[in-house]
């Protein structure tokens, strides 16, 4: 295994357009096997609280789009294979999901205690001032809601990578986190438009009564496994050792 600090990595690598083109290029032969592990790892992954199971399903989505790429056999069954990965996996999950949530905690909070503050103040300004201090109270509500989507998405773009690099790289949960915060703020602007561009597909899946968001997300996760790739590249896998010609005799 290769320590994370060696690992190298391609700054402004990622072209979102392209990423999307070639998530749908690897999986457009076999898209309802990838269609049904998709739908089926995201159900198995929200069973749980804090990304437990999140994070197995990850890898095993991961896993699959790799060695699809590089002309392995895939079955429905190697979305399983996630779980060769689950003590690390779990590490990165922790560490992706507990912050989101402290986060959302913390300023649910200060948004009830500026919603009461707000109460009291109009109550004793009168009912003159009862206007002005909805209008407060909606403000900060916005505010409330624009801070925990930027800090959600600065955390969901730093880790786009740490899922992939266990299962590409081999790295311990923590050590494919680093790395993964690394190259991913090395091209920001550009998963960004990546992250984008996903999310206006998600919105058609959702307009689709939900259930067209399990046609969308082989496609993202595909754009997010091409990124990976413009980033990182492909490591050479022990598992291509079987398709090379066996070695010559020794006498």
């Amino acid at each position: 295994m290769t320590p994370s600090s060696q690992i190298p990595f391609r700054r402004g690598a990622v072209e979102p357009v392209e990423c999307l083109k070639a998530g749908w290029n690897v999986i457009s032969d076999q898209y309802w096997l990838f269609v049904g592990m998709c739908a089926v790892g995201m159900i198995i992954g929200s069973a749980v609280p804090l990304g437990i199971l999140a994070g197995p399903m990850f890898c095993g989505l991961y896993l699959v789009y790799f060695r699809k790429r590089r002309g392995l056999p895939i079955e429905f069954g190697t979305l399983f294979k996630g779980f060769d990965y689950f003590g690390q996996s779990v590490v990165a999950a922790l560490l992706h999901y507990i912050p989101i949530v402290v986060i959302v905690v913390f300023l649910y909070i200060l948004m009830y205690v500026g919603m009461f503050a707000t109460m009291f103040a109009a109550s004793q300004a009168g009912e003159e001032a009862a206007p002005v201090a909805m209008l407060s109270f909606l403000f900060v509500i916005l505010i409330f809601y624009v801070v925990v989507l930027l800090l959600v998405i600065l955390i969901s773009i730093g880790f786009m990578f740490a899922y992939p690099l266990i299962v590409d790289r081999g790295l311990p949960g923590l050590d494919a986190v680093k790395l993964s915060f690394r190259a991913a703020f090395a091209n920001f602007w550009r998963l960004l438009g990546l992250a984008l561009l996903g999310g206006l597909l998600s919105l058609v899946g959702y307009a689709m009564c939900l259930v067209g968001l399990f046609f969308i997300l082989p496609i993202t996760f595909g754009g997010v496994a091409a990124a990976y790739e413009q980033v990182f590249g492909l490591s050479e896998p022990g598992d291509l050792a079987p398709n090379l010609p066996p070695p010559p005799p020794t006498f």
